[in-house]
């Protein structure tokens, strides 16, 4: 039983490895992808640590902003699956 459970425990660990080689290869291959991804996320922090509400947008542009960074990250994960 302790053997199987190691075993388990390194099969996972080694498919989390493929998982993150993967997601990195599919970064190299679509750098304009990633660098959108990247400029998102710090538009994100920006907007909220901002003393400003945008006129009232600040809200929709940070859900706007997560589901763009979801759907990105779909979009670079589709071969994975």
């Amino acid at each position: 039983m302790k053997g199987l459970l190691s075993g388990i425990a390194i099969g996972a660990l080694m498919m989390a490895g493929a998982w993150t080689v993967s997601a990195q290869n599919e970064r190299a291959m679509h750098p304009r992808l990633a660098a959108a991804i990247t400029a998102l996320r710090d538009a994100r922090a920006y907007l909220e640590s901002a003393r400003n509400d945008f006129g009232g947008h600040k809200s929709a542009a940070i859900k706007a902003s997560d589901e763009a960074i979801r759907q990105l990250n779909l979009a670079l994960a589709y071969r994975e699956r």
